[in-house]
């Protein structure tokens, strides 16, 4: 709780909000802009699924899409996505263009100068496999002595190579790994049994794990986690305490789960929402 004393700018009701155990809905409170305006906007790109995407009938769907309209309905508001290149989101809160950018930001420093984030999901690598070998799969390093096949330069291709030396420096069989140009191409590697397991994004992963049926299955274990979170415009404590007080009620009644849970995302979810304006604000959980 010590990383609440640093949620600098964000009202009391959102800190109180965030502890106590009484009806959050109750003292959620939106902002003069969104009252006027009945309106709940934020800025998103639409096309990153599982989070946000367009379904084959035009639908606006995904994790973001569905976290948003829930804490639009908690304020009495319309959702209302405006369709932003990611790249211009940053800006356009800094310039005052919109106030919400609900993407899944990480937080860094450079980016802490120009906005303020509310963290609400998890992301990390983690391997699949084949339903057939998961259980093959045990103890606190399981890919040792295993096929592991990874994209070429991406986070997985270094990640494998210090979980290979972990392994041999405790005794166990190394990492065999197989680079390759495409995640397709490691999904049929899996598929074909010339690897045991791909290494990859996270989300992707679980994404994958949905939408192929279980084709490949998504290992507990995840490796380089770090929080994600929604941006919002640097001083701007009433949007954010809306936003941390709306979630947090999302948290308690369960259906922050249930979304994240639809879209196989469960693994994913973090304790609580909370508020980042520096660095020394985030948690590894």
């Amino acid at each position: 709780m010590n990383t609440f004393l640093k949620m600098a700018g964000l009202g009391l009701g959102a800190l109180l909000t965030v502890w106590s155990g009484s009806a959050f809905s109750a003292e959620i409170k939106a902002p003069p802009d969104v009252q006027s305006s009945g309106k709940l906007s934020i800025a998103n790109t639409l096309d990153f699924a599982p989070f946000e995407y367009l379904d084959a009938n035009g639908n606006q769907v995904g994790i973001i899409i569905e976290l948003a309209g829930e804490v639009a309905k908690l304020v009495n508001a319309k959702l209302d996505v405006q369709r932003t290149p990611f790249p211009s989101m940053i800006p356009g809160l800094a310039s005052g263009r919109f106030k919400i950018a609900w993407e899944t930001f990480s937080a860094n420093p450079d980016r802490l100068k120009q906005v303020d984030f509310v963290m609400f999901i998890k992301a990390g690598i983690a391997a699949s496999t084949s339903p057939e070998k998961k259980a093959s799969f045990t103890g606190d390093m399981p890919l040792c002595g295993k096929r592991v096949g990874v994209s070429a330069g991406s986070a997985s291709d270094f990640l494998v190579d210090k979980l290979s030396k972990d392994c041999t420096d405790k005794g166990q069989a190394e990492i065999t790994k197989s680079v390759f140009n495409s995640s397709t191409d490691i999904v049929q590697a899996v598929l074909s049994d010339r690897i045991d397991a791909r290494m990859d994004d996270a989300t992707s992963s679980s994404y994958f794990e949905v939408t192929s049926k279980g084709q490949l299955v998504v290992l507990p274990t995840l490796y380089d986690i770090a929080p994600l979170g929604l941006a919002v415009a640097k001083d701007d404590p009433a949007t954010a305490d809306m936003i941390v007080a709306a979630l947090a009620e999302l948290f308690k009644n369960g259906k922050y789960q249930e979304i994240l849970n639809k879209y196989g995302m469960g693994a994913y979810a973090i304790k609580e929402p909370y508020f980042v304006n520096d660095m020394g604000s985030l948690r590894a959980d």
